[in-house]
């Protein structure tokens, strides 16, 4: 058996949580593999609605195993809160023991690095996902089976402090915390590795599910606006332990047009009137950060990138009933000196809820049929809506 794997393509927020929610349904394992809470996948079934930030978005499929691996960096408080959406999860989530831990020194480090880059700043999270990060590279961070010795942790996290001149709680504070994390979270702590491996032997079927987007990729991505990680395809092996002969399809999540948060360039984004209808209809604002997203026409250049950078097989195409009313819809198709240049489609009526392609009107079909000439990879999956079930196979 070969681990299959979703990734997105643009700059995240793509909805990789509404397919990997779709898909987990037919897997055993689901597992992510990089990022923090900085992520953020949401998940609308009915009239409920799920924000995921570290745990993989397979949970709510009841026969699936949920695994953090080891590439990702958590936050303890932020990933109970999390847990506490849901019932009992013990048998359902596994946390790798080699993935790093998040502080609230590695928060006000982020915070306060931004706030010194004034108007060069990235735009991060300020989750501390980037120092958490330098510190694991430095080889310095703290690492998720520590929880085993909550009294130990507690003070190699008060020497963290001292180190980095962050203004430090007392032993007494940082040692009920360490316990509390101990209680709530130990349980879960394995080798997530081994227990991949050990799922793919047994032939049972796993999903990879990566965080943000290519285009946030430490080394491909538009730096140095970008993540602290490695985003793409590659990362999955590397934030799991899978080797890249254990990897099957991937399938690569683009929005029907680009979205961004933060700083860094954006040759599509719209800033009058197009841009901002894109923002409203398609309720464009963090998961995370409740930051309104910078809008703008789908890149098919960038798509065509990210797409053999990270071997996409195929793509699933989202939000694209965001365009429903629209007269005249712009695409990306190439650059001319280094801007954009754009192929205009005619708009159509609603799509909304649409669940079979023939049934789209032919203006919809037309642009979805020319992004994938214009990409080179099949869009086998299109969304219609934000409901799980408002979704097209083909």
């Amino acid at each position: 058996m070969k681990a299959d794997l979703v990734v997105g393509i643009q700059w995240g927020d793509e909805g990789k949580g509404k397919v990997v929610d779709l898909l987990a349904q037919q897997y055993d394992y689901v597992a992510r593999y990089q990022g923090g809470h900085n992520a953020g996948h949401t998940i609308i079934i009915g009239d409920k609605r799920y924000a995921l930030h570290l745990i993989p978005s397979g949970v709510l499929n009841p026969k699936a195993i949920n695994v953090i691996g080891n590439g990702v960096v958590i936050s303890p408080d932020e990933l109970i809160k999390e847990m506490d959406q849901f019932d009992d999860l013990r048998g359902k989530l596994l946390i790798s023991e080699n993935a790093h831990l998040i502080m609230d020194y590695h928060i006000a480090l982020d915070k306060a690095s931004e706030q010194n880059l004034g108007d060069k700043a990235i735009g991060t999270t300020g989750c501390g996902i980037g120092p958490c990060y330098a510190d694991k590279i430095a080889r310095s961070g703290l690492r998720f089976g520590e929880l085993r010795d909550a009294k130990k942790l507690a003070y190699s996290i008060l020497e963290r402090y001292e180190k980095c001149s962050v203004p430090a709680p007392s032993i007494a504070e940082i040692e009920s915390s360490t316990q509390f994390w101990q209680d709530r979270l130990l349980p879960f702590c394995a080798d997530t590795t081994k227990a991949l491996w050990e799922a793919l032997d047994w032939g049972k079927k796993v999903l990879l599910e990566g965080a943000q987007g290519t285009l946030l990729d430490i080394d491909h991505g538009t730096y140095p606006y970008v993540t602290s990680s490695n985003t793409v395809a590659a990362g999955a092996c590397i934030g799991t332990g899978l080797s890249h002969k254990e990897i099957g399809s991937v399938m690569g999540v683009a929005k029907a047009y680009c979205t961004r948060v933060g700083n860094g360039p954006f040759a599509t984004e719209q800033l009058g009137e197009a841009g901002d209808r894109i923002r409203k209809i398609g309720q464009e604002v963090g998961t995370t950060t409740g930051r309104p997203r910078r809008c703008g026409w789908f890149d098919a250049p960038l798509a065509r990138f990210a797409c053999r950078l990270n071997g996409v097989d195929n793509i699933a195409l989202m939000k694209l009933d965001v365009f429903d009313g629209f007269d005249t819809i712009l695409v990306c198709s190439d650059y001319l000196d280094g801007s954009p240049v754009y192929k205009e489609f005619k708009g159509w009526g609603k799509i909304s809820k649409i669940r079979v392609f023939d049934d789209l009107p032919v203006e919809a079909k037309n642009y979805v049929d020319s992004l994938e000439e214009m990409i080179g990879v099949k869009i086998g999956i299109i969304s219609t809506g934000a409901d799980r079930y408002d979704t097209i196979f083909r």
